[in-house]
């Protein structure tokens, strides 16, 4: 930014912690001023339902930084404030809402959204989690400008990052948190002078990762070993992935944390084909995987190991 030009007035959007990284680093620099955190309104949570704020509000009232909480973003009302506000540029990270025309349209900058992943690939809500599922190489994040589309809009930049063995969504978020937030502070400068412009999207390779559900982690032991990894690692923390063990009254269900691939095994999908102090392999439609760290409802996290020391799984017992 020209040093006598004055700090650029910017609005930030955004509700799930992932924004609040890219919220930290744009609060942190003179070029821009922060006029104002637009999140969604705080929502009950754990079990006695308290209203509980996002983290992108504990971190603006950290900050000193002018909340807005809209129930809708297509409210008259709040409208009228984002237009009173005058921002120049408003930055859109992990929102949660459709944001209308008429706030596309108010900035004159327009509106900047940090997305995880290289678009076109994996538009939508759950980029980190299908890039993982589906066996990606690689992913990232895409600064792009925002259209009345789905994710639609023109790629101003990208950053890519390998997807390692030992991710799961959890690091890979953490990790593409860390590399938007980069790209962002980047980009802006060289986005509002005009030495960047938005790209169209490739026309090629689009792809819609759709909302994670909890059923989603349900591991259907038909499927390859290296399916079954993949889909562990991506709905891990959350669904979780897991299995059932027989029982009565009822089927017990089973978490299964981290697990190993074992290409060259071969089994009855679903059979244990082994559970001794070296630990619990599981086979699937092709190969197995050993199981490595595991949870039973209602029990603490633990390793295959100590799992077996309390609890019978004979080799053969079908899952």
């Amino acid at each position: 930014m020209p040093p006598d030009r004055p700090p650029l007035r910017l609005v930030f959007m955004g509700t799930a912690p992932l924004a609040g990284v890219s919220l930290g680093a744009l609060a942190g620099n003179p070029s821009w001023q922060v006029v104002a955190v637009v999140t969604q309104p705080d929502k009950p949570r754990g079990r006695d339902l308290k209203l509980q704020p996002s983290a992108v509000k504990e971190l603006a009232l950290q900050k000193n930084l002018p909340v807005l909480q809209p129930l809708k973003a297509r409210d008259p009302a709040f409208l009228e404030q984002l237009r009173a506000l005058q921002p120049e540029l408003i930055v859109v990270v992990a929102y949660g809402q459709i944001l209308p025309q008429a706030i596309l349209d108010l900035p004159r900058h327009g509106c900047l959204n940090v997305h995880t992943s290289l678009l076109p690939k994996h538009r939508g809500a759950a980029p980190i989690q299908w890039a993982i599922a589906n066996g990606d190489a690689q992913t990232g994040v895409t600064i792009m400008r925002m259209d009345a589309g789905l994710d639609t809009g023109g790629i101003v930049s990208t950053e890519t990052t390998p997807i390692l063995p030992s991710d799961d969504s959890q690091t890979l978020h953490d990790r593409l948190a860390q590399l938007g937030a980069a790209l962002l502070t980047r980009t802006i400068p060289d986005f509002i002078s005009e030495k960047i412009s938005p790209q169209p999207q490739p026309a090629d390779g689009a792809s819609y990762a759709r909302k994670i559900e909890k059923e989603d982690g349900h591991l259907d032991w038909t499927q390859p070993a290296r399916v079954l990894w993949n889909r562990l690692r991506a709905f891990t923390p959350w669904p979780g992935a897991f299995t059932f063990l027989p029982a009565e009254p009822k089927p017990l269900l089973l978490k299964i944390w981290q697990a190993g691939l074992l290409d060259d095994w071969r089994g009855v999908p679903g059979e244990i084909l082994q559970a001794d102090k070296s630990g619990l392999v599981i086979a699937c439609g092709e190969g197995a995987l050993r199981i490595i760290t595991l949870q039973r409802e209602g029990g603490r996290r633990m390793s295959a190991p100590e799992f077996l020391a309390g609890h019978q799984l004979p080799p053969g017992t079908r899952l």
